[in-house]
């Protein structure tokens, strides 16, 4: 019974100090900066609906082209912020500043110009339990998809004229197409490729670099 008492101080012991540990002004800065980061994104993507545009303007206030511009200016303020964040703590993860706020500085890099910049940084923070590894996926592939190349893990879904001439939206093509729901599931997805892909209406089939480009 006491060395349960015991084991069980030095539990609620080590939660204390890992929670002591985190940059609570950083956390706080890094919430502010994930918040900032979705601050239009979502009007952007119902934009999209012509059904929801008109109500959109309406309540948000702003033109329906004015949305990209104030997000754009709320991006670049946001990457200046993060680069500093990365010159003083590398990678701010889990240990820094917890979950979810984690994430925020992945979110900045993913809608950056600067993917392939740091994509060894959030790789690390990934492999170091820091950041989900799903997330440094996501980005792997984005950053092969903006190379043409062939993603891994199939989480690109790109809309684009074919070489046929049609406009089609697919799956960027996958290297090793067969065994990506191997790969999905160890890197910490819950959907197939097919099942994602179904999240945005599209039927997954199998396409190839040089049928697209």
């Amino acid at each position: 019974m006491k060395n349960l008492i015991i084991v069980f101080l030095l539990s609620m012991a080590s939660t204390a100090i890992g929670q002591i540990k985190l940059n609570t002004p950083l956390k706080k800065q890094m919430d502010s900066v994930f918040v900032l980061d979705q601050k239009y994104r979502e009007a952007m993507t119902l934009l999209n609906n012509p059904a929801k545009k008109d109500s959109i303007v309406k309540v948000m206030g702003v033109p329906s082209e004015g949305y990209q511009k104030l997000q754009s200016h709320i991006d670049t303020l946001n990457l200046i912020f993060i680069e500093k964040v990365f010159a003083q703590y590398g990678y701010p993860g889990t240990t820094l500043v917890g979950e979810p706020t984690n994430e925020a500085a992945w979110n900045v890099i993913q809608h950056s110009a600067k993917i392939a910049e740091y994509l060894p940084l959030i790789k690390k923070a990934a492999e170091n339990k820091e950041l989900p590894f799903r997330l440094y996926a996501i980005m792997l592939d984005r950053n092969l998809l903006q190379q043409d190349k062939e993603q891994i893990y199939g989480t690109q879904i790109q809309a684009q004229k074919m070489k046929n001439g049609k406009f089609e939206m697919f799956v960027w093509p996958i290297k090793d197409p067969e065994t990506v729901n191997d790969r999905r599931k160890k890197a910490g997805f819950d959907l197939t490729v097919e099942e994602n892909a179904k999240r945005f209406n599209v039927t997954y089939t199998i396409k190839k670099i040089d049928e697209i480009k």
